[in-house]
């Protein structure tokens, strides 16, 4: 018997949408609310690796990021003028033989992945998020911004970097901290030398193209600002190509007219990083995803660490008979994993911003896409 029967997911993102399809999928009972009436997933392309194939692979869903992405392997990286750096090899994960690394577009698979979840018969709200929770020993009450009231046996919060449930709930945590870059991502036409991750490390910038489908690829640069600013959304392509032309590469050179296109769909973020201790629960209400394990894209596994936590949750609530047993046990696989992603991630951003050793860099890319290609 599962220890729960009804759950609410509060964030229809990745992680909470995984969360919730492996919870149908075990036979418990699911509600969903997103509090965007579009439900839409925003950003140019997202780098999935082994470990976040297989996770998708379990959810059933590989296929359709195979048919509707790009599943490549290995990465490349070169020094800013083209010479190779490093080949970092990309193996399928143990006990699976998907793909050890590809693209896709970001509204892509948060479709792929809505789909999946109605389909697996989760009541989804849109436009709704909840008010007030008040949590019994044995439950949580919700009411709701639609001004109804539901009974749950959990609560899974997967509300995004800037939960409002961690600000409620865990008041002492404070606000992801600004790293000291930003990244720039866009969508390019496919080139057709680019046929894998490739990356070329400058001078506090680092600038990758990944391919994200027969025809497209999206590129993202990584920008040292020591101080969070506001940049000026109408500047964003003609700074955007003024980066690109510190990499003398001709094929980085052959993508400048196309970034000062309407179709790059340019996007900037500055990058900050959370890593909240565990426990990740305050009685009955859980955190998973961004909320509490927010990284860089420096492993390009943020997205997959977040739909790793929804499938180990859901299948710990399903194969134990008590709440607390499956909670700990939730705990005990997840901290070391996502852990080490936030911290590697912060590593490699350090490196980059102090200039530092570039071998040093390849290593712990190296060491971790071992280490994330290990069982969950």
């Amino acid at each position: 018997m599962a220890a729960v029967k009804k759950v609410l997911v509060i964030g229809g993102g990745f992680s909470g949408m995984a969360a919730a399809i492996k919870l149908r999928r075990h036979g418990i009972e699911v509600d969903l609310v997103e509090i965007d009436p579009e439900w839409c997933e925003l950003g140019a392309g997202i780098t999935i690796h082994g470990a976040s194939m297989r996770a998708l692979e379990d959810l059933g869903l590989y296929e359709q990021v195979v048919e509707k992405g790009s599943v490549t392997d290995g990465v490349a990286m070169h020094l800013p003028h083209g010479p190779l750096l490093v080949e970092i090899p990309t193996p399928s994960p143990v006990g699976s033989n998907v793909g050890g690394s590809g693209g896709i577009f970001r509204p892509t698979l948060a479709r792929i992945m809505s789909a999946a979840t109605l389909e697996a018969g989760v009541d989804v709200r849109l436009g709704c998020s909840y008010t007030t929770i008040d949590m019994t020993d044995d439950g949580a009450v919700v009411t709701f911004t639609d001004g109804s009231t539901r009974s749950y046996d959990l609560v899974i919060g997967a509300d995004g970097v800037h939960s409002q449930l961690r600000k409620e709930f865990f008041p002492e945590i404070p606000e992801p901290e600004y790293i000291g870059q930003g990244v720039w991502r866009a969508i390019m036409p496919r080139h057709a030398e680019i046929n894998r991750l490739t990356m070329w490390i400058g001078h506090h910038l680092k600038l990758g193209l990944n391919p994200v489908s027969d025809t497209l690829m999206y590129m993202f640069i990584t920008e040292d600002r020591p101080v969070k600013e506001h940049i000026d959304k109408a500047t964003w392509p003609q700074v955007l190509a003024g980066l690109m032309k510190n990499f003398p590469n001709p094929i980085v050179q052959s993508l400048i007219p196309h970034a000062l296109a309407e179709e790059a769909n340019i996007d900037y973020r500055p990058l900050a990083n959370l890593l909240v201790k565990m426990p990740w629960n305050r009685g009955r209400l859980l955190m998973i995803g961004d909320t509490v394990a927010a990284t860089t894209p420096h492993l390009a596994s943020g997205a997959g660490i977040g739909i790793e936590s929804g499938i180990v949750l859901a299948d710990e609530l399903a194969g134990n008979d008590d709440l607390a047993v499956a909670l700990d046990k939730f705990h005990e696989r997840r901290w070391e994993r996502c852990r080490m992603v936030v911290e590697n991630s912060a590593r490699l951003c350090h490196i980059e911003i102090n200039d530092g050793d570039k071998a040093e860099h390849s290593k712990i890319m190296m060491e971790s896409n071992i280490a994330l290609a290990q069982p969950i």
